[in-house]
C-alpha cells in the first residue's frame, strides 16, 4: 500500500509498505480523506520533534470505511463507513475524575502513534464512530475539527439570542462561528487576513478586521451597550488576548479555544469587574462527536465550502510546501486512495 511519512526537517516521504493485519480489538481502515490541521503543520516545521517517533505517518482528520476486523471486535463490519476520534485514553486514573479526553497519560493518535495520511490505517475499535451509509466521506473528513467546535460551544452554554464574538477566522474559527449561528446566536467574527474575510462573508457572516475598526464599539453598536456574551478565542495571537475581555459584556464568558504555549499578559481586572469567566476547552468528548456527525450528515450548513483543495497522497510535501507559501487556505484534504 502506498503511505507517507513525516522524515523530520520539513520532509516528507512517499512510501510503498506492507499492509498489516489488525491485532485483536483493532480494525483496519481503508482511508477515503485525510485533513490537514494546524497541528500537522506545526510537525511540518519540526515543533513537534521531541514528541513524534519520527519517521512517522501522522494526520488524524479523517474518514474511510472498515476493511478487516480484528478478533473481539464485535460492533463494526467490514463496509461501515467510519470516522476515528484519535484519543488513546488507556493510561486513564482515578486522579482523572472520568474525564478521559484530557486525562493525565492521554495519546493522540496521529502524533503520538501512527496517524490516517495512508491507503490503510490500523486502529482501537473503541476510538470509532459509525456513519450513516449516506454520509459523504469528504465532508465526513471535516468531523474530527467540527467536534472541537461543538465541544467549544457545549461548553460556553451559549444560549439562542445570545452575542457571540469569534476572535479568529480560519478553519476551526469559521466552525465554531457556524455551530454558534445553528444554535441561534448572533455572530461577529473578527479577522485581519483579506482572504478568510472574504470567506467568512461569503458564508453570511458578519465580519470586522480590527486594524481598521473598533470591534469593541462595533458590537455595542450591536447590542444596545451591553457586549458579547460569549468570546471564543481562537487566533492565538496577543491582540486577541487584549481585546478578548474588552468586548465581552458584564458576566460574559470567554472561551480559550487557541493553544497558547507560552504564558502570555491578560488584563485579570477585567475579570473582577465585569464578573467574566475563563473557560478552558481541549479537544471532545464522545458526544460532541456525535453531535457533529449528525451535523455532517444533515449537511445543512455550508461546510463544502470550507474544503479548499484536495490532493493525492503522493502530493503531501507539495501541499505542506504549500501551504507555508499561502497560509489564509483554509481546509486541505488528502486523497489517501490517490
Amino acid at each position: 500500500m502506498k503511505a507517507t511519512q513525516y522524515e523530520g526537517n520539513k520532509t516528507f516521504s512517499f512510501i510503498e509498505k506492507e499492509i498489516e493485519t489488525p491485532a485483536k480489538g483493532e480494525v483496519r481502515i481503508k482511508v477515503a480523506y485525510s485533513g490537514v490541521c494546524g497541528t500537522d503543520v506545526h510537525i511540518y516545521h519540526g515543533m513537534m520533534d521531541k514528541r513524534v517517533n519520527i519517521p512517522e505517518t501522522i494526520g488524524h482528520e479523517m474518514s474511510g470505511v472498515i476493511d478487516a476486523v480484528g478478533d473481539g471486535v464485535s460492533e463494526f463490519e467490514i463496509g461501515d463507513k467510519v470516522v476515528v476520534r484519535p484519543l488513546d485514553d488507556r493510561g486513564v486514573k482515578p486522579s482523572d475524575k472520568g474525564f478521559n479526553h484530557i486525562c493525565e497519560d492521554l495519546k493522540f493518535i496521529g502524533i503520538d502513534s501512527p496517524g490516517s495520511m495512508q491507503q490503510y490505517w490500523n486502529v482501537p475499535a473503541f476510538t470509532l464512530h459509525k456513519l450513516k451509509a449516506e454520509t459523504d466521506l469528504k465532508l465526513a473528513a471535516l468531523i474530527e475539527p467540527l467536534s472541537v467546535a461543538v465541544h467549544d460551544v457545549r461548553l460556553s452554554e451559549l444560549q439562542k439570542g445570545e452575542t457571540a464574538v469569534v476572535l479568529g477566522g480560519g478553519p476551526i474559527g469559521l466552525l465554531v462561528a457556524m455551530v454558534a449561528k445553528d444554535a441561534g446566536a448572533n455572530v461577529v467574527i473578527s479577522e485581519v487576513n483579506p482572504v478568510r474575510i472574504s470567506k467568512a462573508k461569503e458564508l453570511g457572516f458578519e465580519v470586522v478586521n480590527p486594524t481598521n475598526s473598533d470591534l469593541v464599539e462595533y458590537v455595542k453598536g450591536k447590542t444596545e451597550g451591553r457586549l458579547a456574551d460569549v468570546v471564543f478565542e481562537v487566533a492565538g495571537v496577543q491582540p486577541a488576548l487584549d481585546i478578548m475581555t474588552e468586548v465581552a459584556g458584564i458576566r460574559g464568558r470567554i472561551v480559550m479555544v487557541a493553544i497558547h504555549g507560552q504564558p502570555k499578559p491578560v488584563n485579570l481586572f477585567k475579570f473582577f469587574w465585569k464578573e467574566l469567566k475563563l473557560i478552558g476547552a481541549r479537544v471532545y468528548e464522545k458526544e460532541d462527536y456525535e453531535k457533529s456527525i449528525n451535523l455532517i450528515t444533515k449537511n445543512e450548513l455550508p461546510f463544502e465550502d470550507l474544503i479548499t483543495n484536495i490532493q493525492p497522497l503522493s502530493k503531501i510535501q507539495e501541499v505542506f510546501e504549500n501551504i507555508d507559501k499561502q497560509p489564509d487556505g483554509l481546509k486541505v484534504l488528502m486523497d489517501c486512495q490517490q
